[in-house]
């Protein structure tokens, strides 16, 4: 049987290091960019476009083709086959008239290349920080939700908090992953971010329920064994779970092109640092709690 437990400290400051790690990253980008996430045109308010061309076409002369016809911010990215994806954020002149300005553009610089629009999206500033506020509201009230229905389910304050905690650093991870690998936060990051959050209350739960019953049926042995064996007893089923649904969100990152792969990107992050943290944040932080015999 593996002593997951003696770990417990050696763990806590492996979290406590890498969370560290994020905040200096956020702090120093803020210090010398005055930004820090690189947020998508869901939240920052302006547009994107997407072109498709009658022959591949690179993102970088697309960019270049835009900036010199006047356009600021711009990103480009390369979807499947002749596809590529143009964002701008800093807008100028007529909104409404901005897609068939960027085509008119690339067609004027490439016109042997023939480009046409598939799909517009416009999101204004007022529209984007609303839905900036509304992700973190939905984050917030997940947690708060789960953890008034832990503390219900298990009538214990401990095993609420051991959830929450465990909860918190699974998405400060994931915040820091985006942060270091210059990953875009955009809707369906925070998507990803959510799925996770409920992913990893799922195999808390599971751990909690077989600490619950082993509480019971193991009264005369120490808090740390019992633990250890219901985390023991539940490892086969936690990594076999975790195995697959990696499988999934690595299949999705490597074969789901551009339009998937910050999505798939959080979501391997946080299966990785969800299955670590229902083992190694969640049980210790209720121990630490725990007060009954």
């Amino acid at each position: 049987m593996t002593d997951f437990i003696k770990y417990r400290v050696v763990c806590a400051i492996f979290s406590l290091a890498t969370i560290g790690v994020f905040i200096g990253v956020y702090c120093y980008r803020w210090k010398t960019t005055g930004h820090t996430f690189e947020y998508s045109v869901d939240f920052t308010g302006g547009a994107q476009v997407l072109l498709q061309f009658a022959k591949p076409a690179s993102t970088v002369a697309v960019r270049d083709v835009l900036e010199k016809g006047g356009l600021t911010g711009v990103v480009t990215r390369e979807f499947s086959g002749n596809e590529i994806l143009v964002r701008v954020k800093e807008l100028t002149g007529d909104i409404k008239m901005l897609g068939q300005n960027i085509k008119d553009i690339v067609k004027q610089a490439m016109p042997d290349n023939g480009v046409i629009i598939l799909e517009t999206e416009i999101v204004g500033p007022g529209v984007g920080a609303a839905l900036r506020w509304n992700s973190i509201l939905a984050v917030l009230i997940a947690l708060i939700a789960i953890l008034i229905y832990i503390a219900w389910r298990f009538w214990s304050v401990a095993f609420a908090l051991g959830a929450i905690v465990a909860l918190a650093h699974d998405a400060l991870i994931m915040l820091a992953a985006c942060l270091i690998f210059n990953r875009e936060i955009s809707i369906t990051v925070i998507a990803a971010i959510l799925a996770v959050l409920g992913y990893s209350i799922n195999d808390t739960i599971v751990i909690f329920a077989r600490i619950r019953d082993s509480l019971h049926k193991m009264s005369h042995a120490s808090l740390e064994n019992i633990v250890n064996t219901s985390i023991n007893l539940t490892l086969r089923r936690t990594l076999l779970t975790s195995f697959a649904t990696m499988l999934t969100a690595l299949a999705m990152f490597l074969l789901g092109g551009e339009a998937l792969n910050d999505f798939a990107f959080v979501l391997l992050v946080g299966i990785i640092f969800g299955t670590y943290s229902s083992i190694y944040i969640a049980s210790p932080v209720m121990m630490l709690f725990y007060k009954g015999k």
